[in-house]
């Protein structure tokens, strides 16, 4: 036990010792600006990273993943505070885009090359931030959801050592909510473990980007709403579409705000009513977004993949809020298309003067990363 106390003693000096670091400028920050004249925003790649599920990488890029981000958490930020007064750390960076963006990137067209662009920025950041040489994780949700699985709640991917952390405690949704609780909501306290047991949201509720409303990360898991949008089946459904418009509607589960797919479905069954992931503006708040979406982004490029090259130009939907195509109806804004240009503010990895388009994340290669497993609708 001593031995155990020593070892755990050391380990804790060397993670105060990181954080500490991160918070200096030892780790530097890129400005976002410089004079680069590449017309490919991602350059010419000198390593094909490869993203594996979290629980297939090893214990130390698991505690290495965890620390870096942590790092992230407590890097100063890029956004000026007279801009955002709420965002103070570099992970604040990425939380105030997607608040400010969230009408603009969310049952659009350009909503999966969007957040793939923007996952890619955070796994970007660990790396060249926070010195992560590991693979980049996903959640697999199949893993956890369906006949023979442990369920959400028993995922490893919530362990309270080395993992995400658990659900909070329950807690009744208020009266002025209760009109749009999650069903099957199990939690919605303070996540209590794990590598964020401490971790403060700086930005929202909603749209709020002033700091007051600074809180800790909650989650309020609803099992029963990932057995219904994140079984085999509905990814299964997804991956049958026939183009990418049709990919697009399934997989947010457009045209109504009242439906799902496999997009919320991962996010209400991790953030339900009162958990951070079920805010719509501030859900990066929560790190476990991430594996989330780079899980969403794996369904995406293996249903490219299901007809290469050819969909790598496969690509529609509207270019602003639920603006899809109804017989009989006019549109208020033309349809998005591969020029539709990306933006990510503050939390932006790429030179300001080259600007980042749809075309130039369609291919997943070009970004320099694939996946370790691809879906096959055939095989589910």
């Amino acid at each position: 036990m001593a031995i155990l106390s020593v070892a755990g003693r050391r380990i804790m000096t060397f993670v105060t010792l990181v954080l500490l670091l991160c918070s200096t400028s030892v780790f530097s920050v890129p400005t976002g600006s410089g004079g680069s004249t590449s017309t490919k925003p991602f350059g010419t790649c000198k390593k094909i990273w490869v993203r594996k599920e979290w629980r297939d990488l090893t214990l130390v890029d698991r505690f290495q993943y965890l620390l870096a981000m942590n790092c992230i958490l407590s890097k100063p930020g890029r956004t000026p505070r007279s801009i955002w007064a709420g965002a103070k750390t570099r992970y604040d960076d990425l939380v105030a885009t997607h608040i400010n963006q969230t009408f603009e990137v969310h049952y659009v067209g350009h909503f999966l090359p969007f957040h793939r662009y923007y996952t890619w920025t955070i796994e970007k950041m660990l790396r060249d931030e926070a010195g992560y040489t590991g693979a980049f994780p996903y959640w697999d949700w199949h893993r956890d959801v369906g006949v023979g699985t442990p369920g959400l709640a028993a995922s490893a991917i919530w362990d309270g050592i080395l993992g995400f952390g658990g659900n909070g405690d329950y807690l009744p949704v208020p009266p002025e909510q209760a009109g749009f609780a999650v069903p099957g909501r199990t939690g919605g306290g303070c996540v209590k473990n794990g590598a964020f047991k401490n971790m403060v949201v700086n930005l929202g509720p909603g749209k709020d980007f002033t700091g007051n409303g600074a809180r800790c990360l909650s989650r309020d898991f609803s099992p029963y709403f990932a057995g219904r949008y994140l079984a085999k089946n509905q990814t299964k459904v997804t991956l049958q579409a026939k183009n990418f418009y049709d990919f697009d509607v399934v997989v947010e589960g457009g045209p109504s705000f009242e439906a799902s797919g496999v997009h919320g479905g991962g996010h209400y069954s991790i953030g339900g009513t009162l958990g951070i992931m079920g805010d719509l503006y501030v859900s990066p708040g929560d790190p476990a977004f991430w594996l989330h979406h780079a899980n969403l982004d794996r369904v995406w490029w293996s249903w490219q993949k299901l007809n290469y090259p050819a969909r790598l130009t496969d690509f529609g939907g509207p270019s602003c809020l639920m603006d899809y195509y109804v017989p009989g109806k006019t549109q208020a804004c033309p349809n998005a298309t591969l020029d539709q240009p990306l933006n990510l503010g503050y939390a932006d990895m790429v030179k300001a003067n080259v600007g980042v388009k749809v075309r130039d994340v369609m291919n997943i290669l070009d970004m320099c990363y694939d996946y370790d497993v691809l879906l096959n609708p055939n095989t589910l």
